[in-house]
Parts: C-alpha cells; structure tokens; sequence
C-alpha cells in the first residue's frame, strides 16, 4: 500500500532528454487547478471507517474504496479530497488487477499482495493508469497521490534507471494534469531537483527518521504544499524542524487508519 522511503544515496542524474521551460506562462488547465500550499492541514486514512470529523483542510483517501458521493460529502465541508491510487506497483485486490500482464509484474515491494510493475512498459501502462485516473477525475477528486513512484530505487526485478523513473513520473504528471488533477511527488527524494516543475505538491513518508526533511525544500521553496508522515518519531523530534521547512506533518500508524497527531 504504502512505497518505502527512498535512501539518500547519490542525486539522480539527468532527465528523459525533454527540454522544460520553467518560466513559461501557466496554462489555463494549470491556473484552474488546485494548487496547495505550504502549511495546508491534512488528513490521510487508507484503511478503516472513513472519520469524516477531523479537522483538516485535505483528505487523502483511497481512491478505489470511496464514491463521489463520499467525495461530495467532504467537499461540501469545505475540505479539498485527493485520490490515493498505486501507479508503480501493482495490487492482487483491486479490481482491475487481471488486466496487468504478467510480463509487468517483478518482486513484491514488501506489501502483502503488491509487486512493483515495469515502468519501462509504457505502452501497457499508460492507458491502465489513464483509467485509474479517470475514476479518480469521475468521482470529484481535486488531486492524486500516486504511490510507489520511487521503483528505480529498489529492488524491483528490473533494471530501472533513473531517466525511466523520470520519465514515467512525468508521464503520470501528464495524465493527471489532462484530467484537471492536481498531483503530487510521493518520496522519490533523489529525483526532486528535476520533477518539481511538474508537480503541483509532494507526499513524504519519514523524511525526519531518515534526515532528509532539507530535501523537499524545493516545493515549499515554490510555494507548493508537502504533506509529510512520521511513523516511528514522536511530534517532538521533528515538529520544530517542520515548521521551520513549512512541511504539512502527521504522525500516523503504519496502518493509515483515522488516528493522527499533528505539530
């Protein structure tokens, strides 16, 4: 369910070979988008009853489990609902499960059930992912967090490189973005330098245990929100190092269930 934070051996190198201009205008899609801010409150619940009471800004829910009728209900209090979905592994429960050919699928990334997928495989994966994202579009979701996008860095049964991840990482960013999708970077720390452009927030799991909060200061940097999870450290051994970096932080259980402290 959940990727593993990415170490922080050695900065990727390089891009796909596509020319970006930072400074171009925005396009109408883009300023129609949401965009989050540093400092936007969240909650993140992937398992268990939905608690709809919790007094946060964002939700951060999965996107399979949850109807547009769930997703109406949060946006009628006001709360913006981002659509958590699995783009870099693939998961035996859900329901499109059997249309991922085995040739895509390499060693398991720890989950029960999930196995990463072969992100060179394009041609197989984009319209699966298309369509993943189109329900996601169809239920109301404001934004997508696409999980496990940090393959190259772990065993995966495939020679992943860091120019593969870069650009199956933009491609999702695409995909999303066509659909009116705000969409965020989960970990892929290394790769931050260059995805930053192309993504509206970023999602972390444990930069503090590991030491690399300094590491996301490009999105907050770029006014874009970073909605940040510890497992492990207590609210004391990092809150004052999230206010400072402006990171949206939570504690929460390996479970993602309602529970939540927050700085």
């Amino acid at each position: 369910m959940l990727a593993g934070c990415a170490g922080s051996s050695g900065g990727a190198q390089g891009g796909d070979g596509t020319a970006r201009d930072r400074d171009a205008a925005p396009s109408a899609s883009a300023a129609r988008r949401w965009q989050p801010r540093p400092g936007t409150t969240w909650q993140w619940q992937l398992s268990g009853r939905l608690d709809t009471s919790v007094p946060a800004e964002v939700y951060d829910i999965d996107g399979f489990d949850h109807t547009a009728a769930t997703v109406a209900a949060l946006h009628r209090e006001g709360r913006k609902v981002v659509c958590y979905i699995s783009t870099g592994a693939w998961e035996e429960f859900r329901p499109d499960a059997e249309k991922f050919p085995a040739s895509v699928l390499g060693e398991g990334n720890g989950w029960p059930g999930e196995r990463w997928l072969d992100i060179r495989r394009t041609e197989v994966l984009e319209p699966l992912m298309a369509a993943r994202l189109d329900m996601c579009r169809d239920k109301g979701f404001d934004a997508v967090e696409p999980d496990n996008m940090d393959g190259w860095r772990n065993r995966t049964g495939f020679p992943l490189t860091a120019a593969d991840q870069l650009r199956y990482n933009r491609l999702i960013a695409r995909l999303a973005h066509e659909r009116g999708l705000a969409v965020g970077l989960k970990n892929d720390l290394d790769q931050i330098p260059q995805l930053v452009g192309d993504f509206d927030f970023a999602v972390n799991e444990q930069c503090a245990q590991y030491g690399e909060c300094e590491r996301l200061k490009p999105f907050t940097d770029a006014g874009k929100a970073v909605f940040h999870a510890e497992y492990e450290l207590p609210p004391s051994r990092y809150c004052d190092q999230s206010r400072a970096l402006r990171l949206s932080s939570l504690r929460k259980t390996y479970e993602l269930t309602a529970w939540r402290r927050t700085c």
